[in-house]
């Protein structure tokens, strides 16, 4: 994936208390997924883009996920405009995917 990095810092600046890494991997898939989706680099509309990732949550993920994807994507479109080129640093974004 190509902007994995990017959107791997986005979701760190979204979800500080959560290391990346540590993200359940359906959960970082539907994630990266929604906020490149969020960044308007599909055309998909902001409210479509988040309920196609909850729904992906409730039926790939655990109990939790559904919320925990929606709570994240939430704060993400409550702050400025989201770009994969103006994303954040984040050291632990830069690991590689082990599954």
């Amino acid at each position: 994936m190509r902007h994995r990095e990017a959107l791997d810092a986005l979701i760190h600046k979204y979800a500080p208390a959560w290391p990346v890494q540590q993200i359940a991997v359906i959960d970082r898939n539907v994630l990266r997924i929604a906020i490149y989706e969020l960044s308007g680099a599909t055309g998909t509309p902001p409210k479509v883009a988040i309920n196609e990732a909850v729904d992906l949550a409730k039926l790939f993920g655990s109990d939790n996920s559904s919320r925990f994807v929606n709570g994240v994507l939430g704060a993400a479109i409550g702050g400025e405009r989201i770009t994969l080129s103006a994303a954040p640093d984040a050291p632990q974004a830069a690991a590689p995917d082990k599954e």
